[in-house]
């Protein structure tokens, strides 16, 4: 042996002394994990088939891979918990909602729906809100969406409009995106879709982070309480840091610079102790009440506006903890929407009856067979005791001669206090068909248009601009154009223009029938906290020290997270030539797109000479603000914002106004002085999120 090699075996007898020995899967400890086991000359020669542990690991690595799902492959999980406020033993028997004093573990997992595992997190689609609650009862999955309404009305529709979502199969393009021509088609083709693809162009569909945006179960459930009562229910999750999202521009530049951007935040929030929470809503409908909506209840295309059923808030849910291996955690977990406790039922929800076959069906053959809720990640924490036997992956190992009921032991047997189906009352015949509310397709993507704010009107319409800009057929686009002339004439003129056909010719008898829910208006969320957000503090050598350390001070003290960018990795050197900050990234790796809020502070002469030197440092900004988000800039880093950079219409500090904050800008010339103020002025605009009346139209970035 070489004198290289001989100090690298000293180096790893030394290394894992200290560490686990290594074993195979059957527990025997491993001699060597460098070589096979040959029929050896000097080291050379055949290697045997004797050799164990060889088989063992190769084999293992040829199949570590399972089937990723067919939608929702690429997620992210953590662990966490879910406490009642109050009882809701009125409404429910089931235990985990009737019982405050108890913490009932849980596992979320967050997805995109169309892409693979290997594409963007920021990409325009749906995002899955998934949920199984680990009950004393059994396991609760609640299997949801960030958007409360769906494609389709019926499970037999679905492979059609996921085939028609997913990439052309002529050349497996585009990935992960809703912007070609098979999409719309289907959407023009199933006007049930109408509304849903208002959701799909809307805000909802680029969230700012997954701890920022809401979830719903999509379909109406049945509660049902001790005394045999049935009510309807619809889930929504609303989270406790507002519904932010991105804006279109930004989502598109993330896939590239940080395709994991919103799992990584996720992590990130869950490891800093900022954990994400998110409240459980409930809209109740009685049994009486089924039919009194000018919709059917049972429609997953439709939301019950909150105006006509208010969402009374039950409980929270808090998530703390992170998974420690991805796949064993969110890859393995497995979801259904036929896993329900006793208290909560299912409704004739037609999409709701397919999915409860189809997310068996699925984990049967993802997950390699009937044993896949014995995995540790699904495994409920209550006892399992069953006469299932045998199978792929055997866990549990029987004790018992006996795996038939009944059997002369009388164990294990059914009890009353089980679950028990609602005894619905039915008188029907056998069709295909829908019930004829089903047919109104418009009139709440309608009511959803009508309760957009202005500026996420102007987003939904440069979405629709985009998407449809990207098929090829023009077919495709007039039809759909023809198609949201039903929505809104408005809607359909803005779509043209930008298509190059003229308006279409208005609906015959079509009227706004003027109704909105303002509960569905982005602007409406939680503003007033900067807790978690991200504010990347651009500074170059010779910046005022006293000035960074006094502004980012009093944002982490309220919750907000700040960031060092500078033009190298490293020590950087304040006005009085000390070490006074460590860069976090550099200017070639950290983009604005990254943060919420954006400081640059200035100092010597030199730096505002770099800064405008720096093409990087004026695109930092421009993008920043052409995103409408907070920018704080002091001292001679004004004059440089003044001079470099395209802030239209913007009011910037001078020697007669020398703190100014105007739309979200706040500038100082001076900030020595009024150090506190300009922090306050600052944190204000970081509160508010973004700042959309600021005219953009000018800015390349």
């Amino acid at each position: 042996m070489d004198q290289k090699n001989v100090q690298l075996e000293a180096y790893r007898n030394n290394s894992t002394a200290k560490g686990n020995l290594m074993t195979t899967n059957f527990g025997v400890k491993v001699g060597n994990d460098d070589n096979t086991l040959k029929a050896s000359e000097n080291g050379n020669g055949p290697s045997l088939m004797e050799d164990f542990h060889f088989r063992e690991k190769i084999a293992h690595f040829d199949h570590e891979r399972i089937p990723e799902r067919v939608v929702h492959a690429r997620g992210a999980g953590a662990h966490g918990y879910f406490q009642v406020y109050e009882s809701q033993e009125k409404i429910t028997e089931a235990r985990f909602l009737c019982d405050p004093s108890v913490r009932t573990p849980v596992f979320v997992r967050f997805s995109t729906v169309l892409g693979s595992r290997g594409s963007a997190d920021t990409v325009r689609d749906v995002r899955g809100f998934a949920t199984k609650f680990y009950t004393s009862e059994g396991n609760f999955d609640l299997v949801g969406n960030n958007i409360p309404v769906f494609f389709i009305q019926d499970a037999l529709k679905f492979p059609d409009i996921i085939h028609a979502g997913k990439p052309e199969p002529n050349r497996e393009i585009p990935q992960a995106q809703t912007a070609h021509d098979n999409f719309w088609d289907i959407i023009w083709q199933m006007p049930e879709s109408t509304h849903m693809s208002m959701w799909i162009l809307s805000d909802r569909a680029i969230p700012r982070s997954f701890r920022m945006m809401e979830g719903f179960g999509v379909h109406t459930f049945v509660f049902v309480n001790a005394g045999g009562e049935r009510r309807f229910v619809k889930f929504q999750w609303k989270p406790i840091f507002g519904v932010h999202s991105l804006v279109w521009d930004e989502a598109q530049k993330l896939a590239g610079q940080d395709p994991d951007y919103h799992r990584r935040d996720l992590s990130e929030a869950i490891e800093s102790g900022n954990f994400p929470e998110w409240e459980l809503g409930i809209q109740v409908v009685e049994e009486a009440d089924e039919h009194s909506f000018d919709f059917d209840l049972l429609d997953p295309t439709k939301i019950i506006p909150e105006e006509l059923v208010p969402v009374r808030r039950i409980g929270k849910l808090t998530l703390n903890r992170n998974t420690t291996d991805f796949f064993a955690e969110t890859e393995q977990v497995a979801f259904c929407t036929q896993h329900v406790v006793p208290g909560i039922d299912f409704s004739d929800d037609p999409l709701l009856q397919g999915r409860n076959f189809s997310y068996q069906d699925t984990q049967l053959t993802r997950l390699g067979g009937p044993n896949w809720q014995e995995l540790p990640i699904n495994k409920p924490l209550c006892p399992v005791i069953n006469n299932q036997r045998d199978g792929f992956m055997r866990h549990t190992i029987g004790t018992s001669n006996i795996n038939y009921w009944p059997n002369r032991q009388g164990s294990p047997h059914p009890t009353k206090k089980g679950f028990f189906t609602y005894a619905e009352k039915l008188n029907a015949i056998k069709e295909r068909a829908r019930g004829p509310k089903f047919m109104d397709h418009f009139s709440q993507a309608t009511l959803f248009y009508n309760s957009l704010s202005q500026p996420e009107k102007d987003h939904l319409i440069l979405a629709a601009r985009f998407e449809l800009g990207m098929c090829v057929e023009r077919e495709v686009q007039q039809r759909m154009i023809e198609r949201y002339s039903r929505v809104h004439p408005e809607l359909a003129a803005m779509i043209a223009e930008s298509l190059g056909f003229k308006p279409p010719t208005p609906i015959e008898g079509w009227i706004n029938h003027g109704k909105s829910s303002p509960s569905l208006r982005q602007v409406n969320t939680v503003k007033g906290s900067i807790v978690t957000r991200r504010i990347g503090c651009l500074v170059f050598d010779g910046f005022d020290s006293k000035e960074l350390i006094a502004i980012t001070t009093a944002i982490t003290n309220d919750g907000g997270m700040t960031f060092i960018i500078a033009p190298r990795k490293g020590a950087i050197y304040d006005n009085n030539g000390k070490e006074a900050a460590q860069a976090d990234s550099t200017l070639l790796t950290s983009k604005s797109t990254l943060f919420d809020a954006i400081l640059i502070i200035g100092g010597e002469p030199i730096v505002q000479q770099k800064l405008e030197e720096s093409g990087n440092s004026i695109a930092f900004i421009n993008e920043a603000f052409k995103h409408c988000k907070p920018i704080c800039g002091t001292g001679n880093a004004v004059a440089f914002m003044r001079n470099s950079c395209i802030l239209p219409e913007i009011t910037l500090a001078s020697e007669r106004d020398p703190l100014v904050n105007d739309l979200g800008v706040v500038t100082c010339i001076d900030a020595s002085k009024v150090l506190g103020k300009v922090a306050g002025e600052f944190i204000t605009a970081i509160s508010n999120h973004r700042f959309w009346s600021r005219n953009v139209s000018k800015v390349p970035a």
